[in-house]
């Protein structure tokens, strides 16, 4: 009975893992640039004194989903969406450079252009200023140019560009704080060969529908182990039972 337990017990921890990382897709379906985190189950056994006789169910995330998610016009001057494989340098919160498809980016009080989350948007140099300018333009290869306060329609100046990158995704591992970054520690190199489009974002690649139905099967995998525990506990009691009556 013990096994019978063992077993049920830990395939209903590991199914509650499952339906967290799917309800964390599911929250972030409207996040722009967000990437769907993949989960999977595998058998692992028991090791320790004498032969394995247990084994358990792990739940691991062994990948993201990096397919490209709905690309959406906004007709803002500072929105971009990388075009195909790529993603945009940012710093993050601990002061590391991690990378994100996120392109809904403003410019703060102190003219420093960050993403919509507040990361500074990063440059060939480090974070991006942007100077006081009337309007704002954004390459396709990621050139920053200003048009200064007072200046004439065709004077722009280049400040800046910001720092795509095409890492191979093999080397690629999505972070506690939802940046990818490079699985070796090192810092992607800018890549000339990635483009974004000025005016559009692109949203989060979870399919809803998708996530719904995993729901729905996580938790019917849930009910099925904690109704074998069940089982396990009435038929250790019928056990029990029929003892006593033998004595």
């Amino acid at each position: 009975m013990d096994r019978m337990l063992f077993i049920s017990m830990n395939a209903a921890q590991q199914t509650m893992l499952a339906q967290a990382t799917n309800a964390n897709n599911l929250a972030n379906v409207n996040t722009t640039g967000f990437r769907a985190d993949l989960e999977q189950f595998r058998s692992m056994p028991v090791f320790g004194e004498g032969l394995p006789t247990r084994v358990y169910s792990m739940t691991e995330r062994p990948a993201t989903d990096y397919q490209q998610g709905s690309v959406q016009s906004t007709g803002r001057e500072l929105d971009i969406s990388v075009q195909g494989e790529g993603f945009i340098a940012v710093m993050g919160k601990d002061g590391r450079e991690g990378y994100t498809r996120a392109g809904d980016m403003h410019v703060t009080e102190l003219g420093q252009l960050v993403t919509g989350t507040g990361l500074p948007v990063m440059g060939e140099g480090g974070p991006i200023a942007i100077p006081p300018a009337e309007k704002i333009d954004i390459g396709a290869d990621g050139t920053i140019s200003v048009r200064p306060i007072g200046g004439a329609e065709n004077e722009l100046a280049v400040i800046d560009r910001i720092k795509l990158v095409k890492p191979d995704l093999q080397n690629v591992f999505k972070d506690q704080d939802g940046l990818m970054r490079m699985a070796d520690g090192t810092e992607a190199p800018l890549d000339a060969t990635v483009k974004v489009a000025s005016g559009t974002i692109e949203g989060s690649n979870v399919n809803a529908v998708g996530a719904l139905v995993n729901m729905i099967e996580l938790q019917r995998k849930y009910e099925m182990q904690v109704k074998m525990m069940s089982t396990a506990e009435e038929n250790s009691a019928a056990s029990a039972r029929m003892l006593q009556l033998n004595g």
